[in-house]
């Protein structure tokens, strides 16, 4: 949505939040006043103008809407899992404004139309601004390049096949040859699939205890390591999504230093939990990448704070009761993230490893500006999509109880620190 939309809405003002907009580094008490869906002026002291809605907001943080790079929306196809309008519904209540859809939908978004279709529900939901990545191989199957260009004329914000890794090495060249012609980018799930085909957790001595089949944790190291190479030869930009391993992390850093066009994200569970979780078969915590060793967790810690990942994403992978309620090496790997996304991020800021406002750019600037996207900066003139929050107000996340449709999370029963208490789309409150 612009703000052009918007013209009528009530003002509004949001007063004594602390604000905070990484990418232009401000961060100090004031005022935003919020009018025709732009906001209109930041400072301390501003007037409410009459008639304005007035928010008080001491104690709270007021930061751009967060900026979600990695979702699946289950529709088309799966919307037995999660449609457009409860991941809608979700992500306003998580603080999410704009997110990036991945395309191994049913149909596989492989069709100029389908991208175009997608970031219209988005607009029609009033609430959340939709990023539909393309298909880099037709259907996500990994054998025929998908039509790249076309793609990213409609609208197309990068390229993946999702959760399946893009295999053949000569694909994926081609893929970073064609995309680096337009800037684009492609996103890779860092999983060698020979090696992690059939593979339940990561292999070792939890996985040999409880008997399932193992997923060696050196399968994403040897993924990002090919992948560089690719990306080396080709001047192509590259990403890897849900990065969960120190030797993979150490990969990215050296290619960072030697100024490769290559960036990473993480997901909450990564930095959060190890594989201990998964406990006696608890499929919640089934997740792919699978949960790691606690080394492996520290290292994802130490790469948040260094710089080493440019964003967390919710990696929202809704999943309903009968794809959880099987046997764990039979059930299906993926966990509800949206409205944990915040809170599990903050407990992060709360232990001492990351600043609130590196916190807070880890889910906006960051992944706006790996996707080179204008969303993510809460400036002067800007569209206002805002989210407030309490970095402090404890809560306990439950599942069956979560906004949204999915409600597969593997933090159920974790007590957190951060809730949110309004979004604001395009100067519309959609949440709060």
């Amino acid at each position: 949505m612009d703000g052009m939309g918007a013209v009528g809405l009530r003002d509004t003002l949001i007063a004594g939040a602390r604000v905070i907009d990484p990418a232009s580094g401000f961060d100090g008490v004031a005022d935003v006043l919020v009018r025709g869906g732009l906001i209109a002026d930041i400072g301390p002291g501003l007037g409410a103008p009459e008639d304005a809605e007035v928010v008080r907001a001491e104690d709270a943080v007021l930061c751009p809407g967060l900026v979600d790079m990695r979702a699946e929306l289950g529709e088309p196809g799966r919307e037995y899992r999660e449609t457009i309008k409860s991941v809608a519904r979700g992500a306003a209540a998580g603080g999410i404004t704009t997110l990036a859809a991945l395309p191994d939908s049913l149909p596989a978004i492989d069709d100029p139309a389908l991208v175009r279709l997608l970031r219209a529900r988005g607009e029609e939901t009033g609430s959340l601004t939709i990023l539909p990545y393309g298909a880099v191989t037709r259907g996500c199957a990994g054998e025929q390049l998908a039509e790249l260009g076309l793609l990213r004329e409609a609208g197309a914000v990068g390229f993946t096949d999702g959760g399946r890794a893009i295999g053949p090495a000569r694909l994926m060249r081609l893929a970073l040859s064609y995309a680096r012609g337009f800037g684009g980018i492609v996103v890779q799930h860092p999983e060698d699939r020979s090696l992690a085909e059939g593979g339940a957790a990561t292999e070792g001595e939890l996985a040999t205890r409880l008997g399932l089949p193992g997923i060696p944790a050196a399968a994403e190291a040897i993924q990002v390591g090919r992948d560089i190479a690719l990306a080396r030869l080709t001047g192509g930009r590259l990403h890897f999504a849900h990065v969960s391993t120190a030797a993979a992390l150490d990969l990215i850093r050296r290619a960072k230093d030697e100024g490769l066009r290559v960036t990473c994200d993480t997901a909450p569970p990564y930095f959060d939990l190890n594989e201990i979780a998964i406990g006696e078969f608890r499929t919640y915590a089934k997740l792919s990448p699978p949960l790691r060793a606690e080394a492996d967790r520290r290292a994802v810690v130490a790469a948040l704070a260094d710089g080493t990942i440019d964003a967390v994403a919710s990696d929202h992978q809704p999943r309903d009761a009968d794809d959880k309620r099987l046997p764990f090496a039979e059930a299906s790997p993926g966990g509800a993230g949206l409205v944990t996304l915040l809170p599990i991020t903050l407990a992060q800021m709360h232990g001492g490893a990351i600043s609130l406002p590196r916190a807070i750019a880890l889910m906006t600037a960051g992944p706006a500006d790996v996707l080179g996207v204008a969303q993510g900066r809460l400036a002067k003139g800007g569209v206002a999509d805002l989210c407030l929050f309490h970095p402090d107000r404890a809560w306990q996340i439950e599942a069956g109880r979560m906004p949204g449709k999915a409600q597969n999370t593997p933090f159920d029963g974790r007590a957190v620190e951060g809730r949110v208490m309004g979004t604001w789309k395009a100067g519309r409150r959609v949440f709060g």
